[in-house]
């Protein structure tokens, strides 16, 4: 059964812009090139901090095979990471597996 990864950033302050530029130039491309499927990308409306996003997956066996040929890479590891923690706090971060209920449109 297809899941999702619900994911939740907080920036550091004054940094969502240059946050928001890097997803959308730089790493959605990167991952949709690898074959994640990006759902959604939102930002808080009252928290400039606040940064969320929906990755799907079809299994669990995908998610790893994935998460090994993104993160993996000398590109995401040398190039993207460092870019990620100066923009981003790390201890921050909240993911939370989801399963669409029966009735809904993200099935």
């Amino acid at each position: 059964m297809a899941f999702f990864e619900l994911r939740q950033y907080t920036t550091f302050p004054g940094k969502m812009a240059e946050f928001i530029r890097l997803m959308e130039e730089e790493i959605i491309p990167f991952q949709v090139a690898k074959g994640m499927v990006i759902t959604g990308m939102f930002h808080g409306e009252t928290d400039e901090t606040a940064f969320v996003w929906l990755r799907r997956f079809e299994s669990e066996e995908q998610r790893v095979a994935l998460y090994k040929a993104v993160y993996e890479t000398d590109f995401w590891k040398n190039d993207i990471s460092p870019k990620v923690s100066a923009l981003l706090d790390r201890k921050a971060i909240v993911v939370t597996r989801i399963v669409p209920t029966a009735k809904s449109t993200m099935q």
